[in-house]
């Protein structure tokens, strides 16, 4: 005689305490990383970005949103082409100096002593100070609304030599001290809590 399957706990539906506001992005935290571009080193520039993720992992791709009346957005159309640099928690205050300073009024690497270099595969500069940097070739741009965005194809990733285990050549990216962004704040990743499976790991 088969026995009876026991019916799964239904949850109970209850009201909670929480004030509906009006529809805005409250996707937080995001990354916050400066995003440079330029082909030539008169055009260079460094643009912070928030609205910045990955869409997908074969072909490695990412997206960056712009304002239209930025001073990268026209240079970044232009070319085609940009590097993410993430931020570190020793570039948090020139990563948020270039965000409020624009590029048509200041030379953001020569005022914030950050040092541009050759990239592998484009022709925009890395910053030399980031501990990782993401060479990116656009791919699609899509008008949204305040934002454009830019579709891209990651290309080439360089890394810190601190990053990597001297033994096991394993990139430890926790040690770059990487900074988010959430509500107008910035914030240094905390401590490890758990890692990808572990829920289902045996004890």
């Amino acid at each position: 005689m088969n026995k009876k399957a026991t019916p799964k706990p239904q949850p109970s539906i209850r009201k909670l305490p929480k004030r509906q506001m009006k529809a805005g992005n409250m996707l937080n935290p995001t990354p916050v990383v400066m995003v440079s571009c330029g082909e030539t080193p008169d055009e260079y520039n460094i643009i912070t970005i928030a609205w910045c993720g990955t869409v997908c992992s074969d072909p490695p791709m990412c997206y960056i949103s712009v304002r239209p009346n930025r001073h990268s957005y026209p240079i970044i159309k232009k070319n085609q082409e940009f590097v993410i640099n993430l931020v570190s928690n020793e570039l948090a205050e020139r990563t948020d100096w270039c965000g409020v300073r624009s590029g048509n009024k200041y030379n953001k690497f020569f005022e914030t002593d950050l040092t541009p270099v050759r990239s592998s595969t484009v022709k925009a500069p890395m910053i030399y100070e980031s501990p990782v940097n993401l060479e990116c070739v656009v791919k699609q741009m899509i008008p949204l609304g305040s934002h454009d965005m830019f579709l891209a194809e990651i290309v080439a990733v360089h890394a810190s030599e601190s990053l990597f285990d001297k033994k096991t050549g394993a990139l430890h990216l926790e040690r770059a001290n990487l900074v988010s962004y959430s509500n107008g704040h910035y914030y240094q990743l905390g401590k490890i809590i758990g890692k990808f499976g572990f829920s289902v790991e045996k004890k």
